[in-house]
């Protein structure tokens, strides 16, 4: 079995490969310090009997500072050094940009997840703690990419910056003509972000001239965005583990 694990910057996402089918999907808290034993422990422990059965490793990272304490983990408790998404890695996708060491190693994987199982030319966004568009050609080449506040981090701020407004549960309340605090604050994060979403995508067409282009998006709040517009074509929950896998398959092919 192959463990595919995605380090952002609010969850580690852990799955299981047999083969190509996805066994199981698991997270855990980034912002939580911990120890290699703690890691080796939590991981083992969430993947039951299955632990025994993993054979490689994969991981993908945003968040260097937890990196020495998680490779440590995967050596001690599953004997197996980790292959970690880097520079230089064989991914299958052209960087046409003036740095490629610029470009987090959670996008190059979306990338490569979104041109092989969707083809291209394709723009891919990933709702996470930050909201990211990326632009891949025909051919595999990634010659864009547009980096937005994540929804979460635009109510965070909302909340913390201001004096008087509370925490709430992101949604789309039932109109964007709101009564009170609690579903202005909803449909002005909600139907914001449907705009900037909407108009981020129909500026990357119309710039590349890329008009047909298909648009696949990911990540935790993608669904509340996708089900709200129909310029986004598919979601998938799990392309950035997908991505994992096929690079992963790709340094031993």
């Amino acid at each position: 079995m192959l463990l595919v694990v995605d380090v952002g910057n609010t969850n580690i996402t852990l799955g299981l490969f047999d083969g190509d089918e996805l066994m199981g999907k698991y997270r855990i808290t980034t912002k939580t310090p911990r120890t290699s034993d703690e890691y080796g422990v939590v991981i083992k422990g969430i993947l039951g009997a299955n632990a025994a059965n993993v054979q490689g490793v994969i991981i993908s990272s945003v968040v260097p500072n937890v990196m020495y304490s998680l490779n440590n983990a995967f050596r001690k408790y599953f004997g197996t050094t980790p292959y970690i998404v880097k520079p230089g890695t064989k991914t299958g996708i052209k960087l046409a940009v003036p740095n490629p060491r610029e470009i987090g190693a959670d996008r190059i994987v979306d990338a490569v997840a979104g041109f092989v199982e969707y083809g291209g030319p394709v723009i891919v966004i990933d709702f996470g703690t930050a909201t990211t568009y990326d632009l891949i050609t025909e051919d595999g080449t990634f010659v864009a990419g547009i980096t937005a506040p994540g929804i979460k981090m635009s109510a965070k701020a909302l909340r913390e910056d201001t004096a008087r407004l509370p925490e709430i549960e992101i949604k789309k309340p039932a109109s964007i003509l709101a009564k009170e605090t609690i579903s202005s604050m909803q449909a002005g994060l909600v139907y914001g972000y449907i705009g900037q979403t909407e108009y981020i995508i129909d500026k990357i067409k119309e710039e590349s001239g890329l008009v047909n282009i298909k648009v696949v998006a990911t990540g935790g709040t993608g669904r509340i965005i996708c089900d709200e517009t129909k310029k986004i074509d598919i979601y998938d929950k799990d392309l950035t583990l997908k991505g994992l896998k096929e690079i992963y398959h790709r340094q031993n092919s």
